[in-house]
């Protein structure tokens, strides 16, 4: 073993610069998944440390006791309490304070007439509560409301909309409301809750604005005296709270206030980042194994000297690991001391982008060492493990051969094998798109889809080279037929070194054809369901905004050039024991503003306890006209309610629909999420519009669409995500191209005999340079169509499992235009992988690269 480390530490020194590629590969894949895990633990560590400092004056909650919670969301909808329930609660032995926490959805607008926040992130308002133990809130500068519209907003939300003390502006609950702002305050010691903004109003305002009735609050919060715990505090309460409603202590509710961010952000947002950790670690693989089966090709014959003086198969095989083994602790050290640079950076970039990062140390966790650094190893030792083994099987008789090139691909068996997994894969995927609608068996099809492509790649490579390299012959001459020649030498090698391109490609192309599947699917979606001429809408996506004013609807449907204006509404409830979300609208002018497919029944009969289904949710229920279903509402009153009509579409209207009737005694603090506008005979959208956006004005001055234009918002969302996977993916690319730079400087190396004869013969320094370039941009052609081909497939598999694992109907849509630009960049990126080889083949000496052995 001693000897195979002085060989392998020997061969590190010597060949140093063969392995910067690997080095590099290693360290940007670990920087990436140590500084995504770093900043994970020290945002859930700072969220947690920030729930924790508002509340910690709060030892009790009392809350409703039941939640309604529907298909998606994390936290369901509680009951309001009576607020007359503080006197008991004061009453009770151990109470030092209580006040009614009263909560409900409230957005700013900045001075600039925009809405602050609502992108996602929610905008709340509430009672600004007296008690300072009991407020999460601190008063930072100004002072507490008075008098009625008067309001403390937190000093973050103020910053972004250019508001200050003394400063009137309206504040949407959903209906408009002129509010002075007297005072700014922070939450936790930060100026806002992420981005989460926060309006506080006097008591009675926050009744009268936030609730369906005055006498209702969210919770009660409660104030030990010195000396009770929580728990005893919670065990004194519950005798006397009425049945409903229940207490839990301060520490489990700021607990579930943190699993919440966790479950909603946090967790969603780390995963999304370990994804394309894990693509950039497996596009390194592929960059780092052809790098060590190039270095065994090439020293062959000095392992082959080894095995004649007595090196066994194990030693030389140990060597080579050991070279692996000393790269990659190496290299993953210093990702894991850059990811923790990252996680800083990003800790002080994040509010220069509005996302304020809570204040803190940076959290580094256990598994955010070990792992990257395990993952690093693992990585790097298990790519150079089938080149070692290979080194290891080098005959002692090679030693007295011209040294040997990889010149193995193309193999039967290879064929044989890739074949049968690309019939796997076709076989699981189109059993999980076609014969039996589900994700799971479609992403085990694309896993053998993702290894049949990199098993067939050295058998394709050679056709495809010629196909894409056959214009090149014509167009650049004898120089691109060397280059065309170099490329098909070793298919192999050809392959390997695409095949971390073709990941990266694929991976963009699936984002790619599903962001514009589901652009496609939203304008199919708008241009089949909705009727309407015009839009109004709160946020294309997220929970933010306030909603829209029920009363604008009305307003609207009043103007001569109006024919219909219909108001979409959400609530919530238990149908049979299932939450599920309710729209509450007008069913009459919903038939006629959207088309609803076909309608059995009467939506003109639903009344105050009629229910109105689609045609899917009553077959999934086994519900049919004329069935009653019983409705559990979040007050926890229960109702039966008969079906009175079952209608086809769901897109827009949803799956349940009551009138506005049937919902108003159980409502809390009514909106609208949309609503839509018909305009009468002869009257042009362009004058409609102006009329709409002039009673709009008085509502809070939301945004009035076209019906194309509220398309194309609705999708707005999906250009954001993309952008942002391009970004995280430019990683994986980056790393493919330092594998097809590395690859090309190895191969140089290893012809530099060969490069020195053509300079002999005539070939001068810019034609030289010139055949490295374009060998480049044909291994990146090669890589790059592969990767498009995977990436549609895979698109096409993502939708249509997706279509048939869901309720809601996809469309699948390929954009040209993009995939274009993706394969322009591919190429483009093939050739500024080759300048660096081509520099460095053209400099070459001559002589000493004839005398070269």
């Amino acid at each position: 073993m001693r000897t195979a480390v002085r060989l392998s530490l020997s061969s590190l020194r010597a060949h140093r610069r063969r392995f910067a590629g690997t080095f590099l590969a290693v360290f940007l894949g670990v920087a990436f998944l140590a500084g995504t895990l770093v900043m994970g633990d020290t945002l859930r560590a700072s969220f947690d440390s920030m729930f924790g400092s508002a509340t910690a004056g709060t030892d009790a909650v009392v809350r409703g006791a039941d939640a309604v919670t529907t298909p998606g969301e994390s936290q369901g909808v509680r009951a309001p309490v009576p607020t007359s329930l503080v006197t008991a609660v004061e009453a009770v032995p151990g109470v030092a304070a209580a006040a009614p926490d009263i909560q409900g959805a409230g957005q700013l607008v900045g001075r600039d007439g925009e809405p602050i926040g609502g992108q996602g992130p929610p905008t709340l308002a509430g009672n600004w509560i007296t008690d300072p133990k009991l407020n999460p809130y601190r008063l930072a500068e100004g002072r507490a409301p008075a008098r009625s519209g008067e309001v403390v907003v937190n000093r973050g939300a103020a910053d972004k909309g250019g508001l200050g003390i003394g400063d009137t502006t309206t504040l949407r609950t959903p209906d408009p409301v002129r509010v002075t702002i007297v005072g700014l305050a922070t939450f936790g010691g930060e100026d806002g809750m992420a981005q989460v903004t926060f309006t506080g109003l006097t008591r009675a305002d926050a009744e009268k604005y936030l609730t369906a009735r005055p006498g209702l609050a969210a919770s009660i919060v409660v104030r030990a005296e010195p000396g009770v715990s929580g728990s005893q505090l919670v065990d004194r309460l519950t005798p006397v709270l009425p049945h409903g409603v229940e207490a839990i202590t301060g520490r489990q509710a700021a607990q579930e206030n943190t699993d919440m961010i966790a479950s909603q952000f946090l967790t969603i947002f780390t995963t999304f980042l370990l994804v394309f950790s894990g693509v950039a670690l497996l596009v390194a693989t592929f960059s780092i194994h052809n790098t060590f089966a190039i270095v065994v090709a090439q020293r062959t014959r000095d392992n082959a000297l080894l095995r004649a003086l007595g090196a066994s198969r194990r030693q030389v095989t140990a060597a080579t690991l050991v070279e692996a083994g000393a790269v990659a602790v190496i290299a993953s050290a210093a990702g894991l001391a850059g990811g923790i640079g990252i996680a800083a950076g990003l800790q002080a970039l994040f509010p220069a982008i509005g996302f304020p990062f809570p204040e803190g140390d940076l959290v580094i966790g256990i598994l955010s060492l070990t792992l990257p650094l395990a993952v690093g190893v693992l990585v790097c030792v298990g790519s150079a493990l089938l080149p070692a083994v290979r080194a290891g099987r080098t005959a002692p008789l090679a030693a007295l051969r011209e040294t040997a090139v990889d010149t193995s691909g193309a193999s039967r068996p290879r064929a044989v094998t890739g074949a049968g997994l690309l019939a796997l894969a076709l076989a699981m995927t189109l059993t999980g798109v076609l014969v039996s609608p589900s994700v799971w068996p479609a992403g085990v099809g694309a896993v053998l889809a993702l290894a049949a492509f990199v098993v067939l790649g050295p058998v394709a490579s050679g056709t495809a080279v010629r196909v894409l390299g056959a214009p090149l012959e014509r167009l650049r001459g004898v120089t691109g037929g060397l280059a065309r020649r170099n490329a098909l030498r070793s298919p192999g090698r050809t392959a390997a070194t695409a095949s971390a391109l073709m990941i990266g490609v694929a991976v963009v192309a699936l984002f790619t054809v599903f962001g514009a599947s589901l652009k496609a699917t939203m304008d199919q979606t708008v241009s089949r369901s909705f009727a309407g001429d015009v839009a109004v809408s709160t946020p294309s996506f997220g929970a933010g905004g306030s909603g829209l004013s029920p009363k604008l609807a009305p307003a609207i449907a009043a103007l001569p050039e109006v024919d219909t204006a219909v108001g979409l509404g959400r609530g919530v409830a238990e149908v049979d024991g299932a939450g599920r979300a309710l729209t509450v609208t007008d069913p009459v002018a919903l038939e006629r503003t959207f088309d609803l497919g076909e309608v059995r029944g009467s939506l003109r009969d639903l009344g105050t306890d009629g229910l109105a289904l689609t045609g899917q949710e009553a077959d999934r229920r086994g519900l049919h006209l004329g069935d009653t279903a019983r409705l559990t509402f979040t007050d926890g009153e229960r109702r039966t309610f008969t079906v009175r009509a079952v209608y086809g579409r769901s897109e827009l209207a949803g799956d349940y629909v009551v009138t506005r009737a049937a919902w108003a005694p159980h409502r809390t603090q009514d909106a609208d999420t949309l609503v839509a506008v018909s305009f009468k005979d002869g009257v042009a959208t362009s004058a409609g519009e102006a009329a709409v956006e002039k009673v709009a004005e008085r509502y809070g001055n939301p945004e009035v669409q076209t019906r194309d234009e509220y398309a194309a918002s609705s999708a707005g969302g999906i250009d954001m995500m993309l952008t942002l996977v391009y970004a995280l993916l430019a990683l994986a690319v980056l790393i493919a191209l330092l594998g097809i730079a590395n690859t090309l400087t190895l191969a140089v190396h290893e012809r530099t005999r060969e490069l020195g004869l053509l300079r002999a013969v005539g070939q001068t320094r810019s034609q030289l340079r010139a055949m490295v370039r374009w060998e480049s941009v044909l291994v990146a052609a090669f890589g790059t169509a592969g990767g498009l081909v995977l990436g549609a497939f895979l698109g096409w598999v993502l939708v249509r499992a997706s279509d048939g694992a869901s309720d809601s109907s996809f469309a699948f849509a390929v954009p040209p235009a993009q995939l274009a630009v993706v394969a322009l960049v591919g190429l483009a990126a093939g050739a500024l992988a080759g300048l660096r080889p081509a520099r460095r083949a053209a400099r070459l000496d001559v002589l000493r690269a004839i005398a070269t052995e």
